[in-house]
């Protein structure tokens, strides 16, 4: 990586040294699930792809190189940003170009931004106080190498058609936009996924090759990936052996519903008796909720029965401050109205009331409530009772893991 982009650098100079491209699409750096991403979410922060490559090198391995996979979406923001620098265009031009074009995918673009006709295009939707509601569309450009790309189920279709036909297009398939080597390689196992108990696939291998999943599904390859901004998911699954690909794009953010249509599909082509995935997934999600809820709802009550609690003065000014993590910048903890606030200098949604909860761990209350991802914000005290640092942590064991409040290490600057 350093060939092209001299001043990348990462935890470890050994790590640095030896990083490759392939190592960018693999998810194997050793840095944890989606760490930093909070650069690029919520939307609407003011990092460059200069912040972006510089701030790489703050970031902690939790594993040892090429050992595990944790997916990350700032590798593959690298990766773009190469694609950049060799061909002196933006990676969303160049996709546009060299593949879109070639395929005739008309009504695709390598963001929103560039959509020529945006007059048929689906909103995106969320949970807001547990109603589905519209919510804004994501709009940062620097993720577009991540996954970003606009597209339709007529033009996606002609991108899995290539996919399966190793590389060829057009009219019986004689133009090659890709080698089949190439091709080849990209179905080729880098990395080594746990594959979960006895289900009724049968798979026994699940790997990421190059930008795909790699499994079995009843003694048949399967090559898939999705995809996700809020309040918008997708899957394509490839059976190549079957000559099958299903995609399922959805203008909503529950996994579980393109799950449930790809495997209900895919049941009826693998011979699969008598199941109802709607029904499983969403019996399963109904489970998450409530054990989730528990969670959550403890949570809060502790909170009102502070508040309740006249005996309970937390003295505020022990708290507020500038703090200052390496890599997500500053934060503004302030008094307003008698009470604690969370302002993020580089991330302007990150905004929301604090509410205590115990000793010196409160709770802040996103202003943004579709992002739902309120986090715990523990205070840590210098000698002198003074708050000096600040851990954080998702309240949900469901938030998304694009929400890395837990990488974060943040210390008073004033």
């Amino acid at each position: 990586v350093i060939d092209y982009i001299p001043e990348f650098c990462l935890y470890h100079s050994y790590v640095t040294e030896e990083f490759t491209i392939r190592d960018l699409l693999t998810h194997r750096s050793g840095l944890g699930l989606g760490a930093g991403d909070l650069m690029i979410f919520p939307d609407g922060s003011d990092f460059k792809i200069d912040d972006l490559i510089y701030n790489l090198r703050f970031l902690k391995s939790v594993s040892s190189f090429r050992s595990k996979f944790d997916y990350d979406n700032l590798l593959f923001i690298v990766a773009g940003e190469i694609v950049s620098r060799v061909t002196g265009m933006s990676w969303e031009a160049y996709v546009e170009e060299r593949i879109m074009k070639p395929l005739e995918m008309d009504r695709s673009a390598g963001n929103f931004n560039r959509v020529k006709d945006k007059s048929n295009i689906a909103d995106p939707h969320a949970p807001v106080d547990n109603k589905i509601m519209v919510v804004d569309r994501y709009d940062h450009e620097l993720t577009s190498s991540a996954g970003a790309i606009y597209s339709s189920i007529h033009d996606m279709s002609k991108w899995a058609i290539l996919q399966m036909n190793h590389g060829k297009y057009g009219e019986g398939l004689s133009k090659q936009l890709f080698s089949e080597e190439v091709h080849e390689e990209m179905w080729t196992p880098q990395t080594i996924l746990p594959v979960r108990g006895s289900n009724s696939y049968n798979t026994h291998f699940s790997t990421y090759g190059l930008g795909w999943s790699l499994s079995d599904v009843k003694g048949y390859k399967q090559v898939s990936h999705t995809g996700g901004l809020p309040g918008m998911v997708t899957q394509v699954t490839l059976l190549p052996e079957m000559k099958l690909g299903i995609i399922v794009l959805t203008n909503q953010q529950s996994v579980s519903a393109f799950a449930s249509i790809t495997n209900q599909i895919k049941d009826s082509y693998l011979d699969i008796q008598g199941t109802d995935r709607v029904k499983e997934y969403y019996e399963r999600i109904q489970s998450n909720k409530e054990n989730i809820k528990k969670i959550t709802d403890e949570v809060w009550k502790e909170i009102a029965e502070q508040q309740k609690d006249t005996s309970v003065k937390v003295d505020l000014s022990l708290y507020t401050g500038t703090y200052k993590d390496d890599w997500f910048g500053e934060i503004l903890i302030s008094e307003k109205k008698n009470k604690l606030w969370f302002d993020s200098k580089r991330s302007p949604k990150l905004t929301g009331e604090m509410l205590f909860y115990k000793g010196n761990t409160f709770i802040v209350k996103w202003n943004d409530r579709s992002m739902d991802a309120d986090a715990f914000v523990m205070f840590v005290l210098d000698y002198s009772g003074q708050a000096s640092g600040i851990k954080m942590k998702a309240v949900s064991p469901l938030t998304d893991f694009s929400y890395d409040f837990h990488d974060l290490d943040f210390h008073v600057v004033k």
